[in-house]
């Protein structure tokens, strides 16, 4: 297994226990929280950070630049 593919799912795992806690405690801030929708979910968003520490890339822009054009190049979006 790859690396990543093992961060991937030790971060679905823990995302899967720990979110439905979180979201029980109260907010003890006082400021309002908004709950905007969004394209990824919690864990891909953990698993890209994780990568990105874990590539000894200086900036997120430099390693994802090459992705995003591989993937445009396969019109995957």
């Amino acid at each position: 297994m790859n690396n990543l593919d093992a961060v991937v799912v030790d971060v679905d795992d823990f995302c899967q226990t720990f979110l439905p806690a979180w979201r029980t405690m109260p907010n003890f801030s006082g400021i309002k929280q908004r709950n905007k929708p969004s394209h990824l979910s919690v864990s891909e968003v953990m698993t890209i950070v994780i990568a990105f520490h874990q590539s000894g890339y200086r900036d997120l822009k430099n390693l994802l630049h090459p992705l995003f054009l591989s993937l445009l190049h396969q019109q995957v979006f």
